[in-house]
């Protein structure tokens, strides 16, 4: 008999995952702060939960997917938070990308209850997250990830277990922090390669034959070249999660100033922004 399952935040990740689950045949609760989120859930046979609180009480298993730490301390310890309410015995595995110190606070608050606390931030954008093929990063208990992996299955493609609490999240801020890099640095070629006078395809045709090519390379090229910035990672959450790698440069005693002058670059281009952005959309600082 498979477990039944909570879910808080139906947004860009978190309304695909829900809907795999369903397919898989989880009995789900649901709950969003924007309730027509839900819409699509509760036709394919979920309950709409009344709060995360009411989620978290009928939940063997209860994911948490939402935007930053704010958000997260809100649905635990806010108005009809969820934690208080999570059974003894129960798995929680939060999915958002929060703060190392945060995933701690809450591994130490499960912990006073018998809930085990897996922080799993996960990587994969909205596609992977349609078709199943998230990627997990996951802080906690190995026994606690091994009795996890019948809802791995269904959300991902590949998970790593890393360390106890707080490694997950570790290791989520170090690769975003590659990518908004990487994603950068291809915006800076294209605006010199453009600004010589040729076309910046030109430049991504090379790149894609190179020791430089990578799958983000390839997908973000296009978005840069056509300026199409549909977000499949918004901007203003990548700037979030550099800031958040930078807080956790400092606590540790170490320096990282690429991210630094990049955390500058996404913030004056959400700045300007009238609307949701992929962070692709760091192309428009140049133009």
């Amino acid at each position: 008999m498979k477990p039944s399952v909570g879910l808080i935040g139906l947004g860009l990740m978190g309304h695909p995952m829900g809907m795999n689950l369903l397919k898989a045949g989880f009995p789900l609760t649901v709950w969003n702060r924007t309730i027509s989120r839900a819409d699509e859930h509760v036709a394919a046979g979920a309950k709409l939960g009344q709060s995360p609180q009411d989620v978290a009480a009928h939940a063997d298993f209860l994911i948490t997917m939402v935007s930053d730490p704010l958000a997260l301390e809100e649905v635990l310890w806010g108005a009809s938070g969820a934690l208080e309410a999570l059974k003894s015995g129960a798995i929680y595995m939060d999915n958002s990308t929060v703060s190392p110190q945060l995933a701690r606070k809450v591994a130490a608050a499960c912990t006073k209850q018998g809930v085990r606390f897996l922080d799993a931030p996960v990587t994969g954008g909205d596609w992977g997250a349609k078709k199943g093929e998230l990627l997990f990063m996951i802080g906690g208990d190995a026994q606690t990830v091994k009795d996890a992996e019948p809802v791995l299955r269904v959300l991902g493609k590949k998970w790593f277990h890393l360390g106890p609490n707080g490694a997950g999240q570790t290791v989520k801020l170090a690769m975003n922090a590659i990518l908004a890099l990487e994603v950068e640095a291809l915006a800076e070629a294209l605006s010199l390669v453009t600004a010589a006078g040729l076309e910046g395809a030109r430049l991504v045709e090379v790149l894609q034959s190179s020791m430089g090519r990578s799958p983000l390379l390839d997908i973000k090229s296009q978005n840069m070249l056509q300026g199409d910035y549909k977000p499949s990672f918004p901007l203003r959450l990548m700037l979030k999660d550099l800031g958040l790698a930078l807080e956790l440069a400092k606590q540790v005693g170490t320096t990282m100033p690429a991210t630094g002058a990049a955390h500058d670059t996404y913030a004056q281009v959400k700045n300007m922004a009238r609307e949701d952005l992929d962070y692709s959309a760091v192309m428009k600082f140049w133009g």
